[in-house]
């Protein structure tokens, strides 16, 4: 899942208005963040083969260190108290800290019984990619209703706020189209390497998010 991360740290600013979406985003994705980062220097695993599943030819051989539920579950505690650290929100810490394990959750939704539980456990998941229909109403369904949440939750205070906000909307839609429906990729690590470009979108979230002010 893509736009079901980025939208749920949107709507996480509900919740902890104080949080800058930045956070938020930088915690829902951090499982996505870290990765493609490991499997670069080769301690997870990513294969491509054409056909894996109707709308991801991508096969994740191993990666427990970021996407087990178990690890999951540790980084969150640790963003957490980094966060409640720094900041003494203690509302902020907790959300923050429960988007970076919700990653594994909305995975488990789409991926195929690759997710470990705990690094070296069961692997689960309940195979949405499987059908390109079901995955496009899987991310539409929280995309869309997380837009409708940070959209009454907050309001743009300039045009960065306002216009930012819908150009970052309108990028992740391209990036996930282009994911879904682009060329099958050659080479994991060149998936990998372009994953990486994804650090970006944390400080656009928190441009734009500077610009708007909780209602």
């Amino acid at each position: 899942m893509i736009l079901g991360h980025f939208g749920l740290a949107l709507a996480a600013k509900r919740l902890a208005p104080r949080t800058s979406a930045g956070t938020t985003t930088a915690a829902a994705q951090l499982l996505d963040l870290v990765w493609p980062a490991l499997v670069l220097v080769g301690v997870e695993q990513l294969r491509i083969e054409p056909g894996h599943m109707a709308a991801s030819p991508m096969d994740f051989v191993h990666y427990p260190w970021t996407h087990s539920l178990a690890m999951s579950s540790l980084w969150g505690l640790v963003f957490g108290a980094v966060y409640f650290a720094l900041r003494k929100d203690l509302r902020g810490a907790v959300v923050v800290g429960l988007l970076v394990p919700s990653h594994w959750v909305l995975d488990f939704l789409v991926h195929g019984p690759d997710l470990p539980v705990w690094p070296g456990g069961p692997k689960v998941g309940l195979g949405g990619w499987n059908s390109v229909a079901v995955t496009l109403l899987l991310e539409a369904t929280f995309f869309i209703g997380s837009l409708l949440v940070y959209t009454r939750a907050t309001v743009a205070e300039d045009r960065v706020g306002r216009w930012g906000f819908w150009a970052y909307v309108v990028l992740l839609v391209v990036i996930y189209v282009s994911a879904v429906f682009g060329p099958v990729p050659a080479d994991p690590k060149a998936v990998a390497g372009g994953a990486l470009v994804m650090w970006l979108l944390v400080p656009f979230a928190a441009w734009f998010d500077d610009h708007r002010a909780v209602r």
